[in-house]
């Protein structure tokens, strides 16, 4: 064997040691747990016409993937495409709309629309990809003084607000399943705070948030939507509401979790989304 050869053998092998020693910042599962991969969610995306990217708020590897995934799509899968976002209140569209004609600046932009406290680091480079590429951003969640009636009085809480206002929740009679295993999660999770008003202040959230998709959407055109996760894992909330709508309708849900160990999805994790996005506990916080 040739020096070179030997050198050759020798770089290759101290590279795979190094690489077997690097930290793993995330892994992506499918829905039955087994590994998969980036590339296998866009390989998906053509198959979708929704995806819906359950996020946990202040997990920077789940917004850096955001930002990624949009880019790849829009560059490589179709550039006809809308984003849209549960961080951004319905009745704020207006000043969306004017920011992303160039009418404002940020600091305008940010102190007339009610932006969280994280939208400089985690939606705004979402916010100004859409700007820098002409795209319609939407916003679509209830506002929030909306949600909190329900949380107050319930669904019938809404009959009292103005026609106007009604422009910015889904339309009413809103369509409602109690026992949806979700909505009974969040009432054993609150030990009882908040009753039955609790979980329907969560549905009228998704049931909002469905409406302003589907309001925007066209055939042909991918949705991205970002959500927490509880939004849409095991195919709920926002699925549900956009399936009661539109049965034929193809969504793909990616669900975000941290676990210690990352190696493999913890059983309680299978099923969340058609893809599994998993960090460790860990991770660095963006808030």
């Amino acid at each position: 064997m040739t020096t070179k050869k030997t050198l050759a053998i020798l770089t290759i092998a101290v590279l795979l040691i190094s690489f077997k020693g690097d930290k793993v910042a995330y892994k992506v599962y499918s829905e039955k747990g087994k590994k998969s991969s980036y590339d296998k969610i866009l390989k998906e995306v053509d198959n979708a016409d929704i995806i819906l990217f359950g996020e946990m708020h202040d997990n920077p590897i789940n917004h850096w993937l955001q930002l990624e995934l949009t880019k790849d799509i829009f560059y490589n899968h179709n550039e006809d495409i809308v984003l849209g976002a549960e961080m951004f209140e319905a009745d704020d569209q207006i000043a969306i709309n004017e920011y992303l004609a160039g009418s404002h600046s940020y600091n305008t932009f940010k102190a007339e629309v009610k932006v969280w406290p994280n939208n400089k680091t985690d939606y705004q480079p979402l916010m100004d990809f859409a700007l820098g590429n002409q795209l319609t951003f939407v916003a679509t969640n209830i506002p929030r003084r909306y949600a909190n009636i329900v949380y107050k009085k319930g669904f019938k809480g809404l009959n009292g607000i103005s026609d106007e206002a009604k422009k910015w929740i889904a339309p009413l009679p809103i369509k409602y399943d109690k026992n949806l295993p979700g909505y009974k999660k969040i009432v054993k999770m609150a030990g009882g705070h908040g009753g039955d008003n609790l979980p329907k202040a969560q549905a009228i959230k998704d049931a909002t948030m469905a409406h302003f998709i589907l309001k925007n959407w066209r055939s042909g055109q991918t949705f991205i939507h970002y959500n927490g996760t509880y939004h849409s894992n095991n195919f709920e909330g926002i699925v549900w509401y956009l399936k009661q709508q539109n049965p034929d309708l193809k969504v793909m849900t990616i669900a975000s979790v941290e676990q210690e160990k990352i190696d493999s999805l913890a059983e309680e994790s299978l099923g969340l989304a058609n893809f599994i996005i998993c960090t460790p506990t860990s991770m660095t916080k963006t808030h």
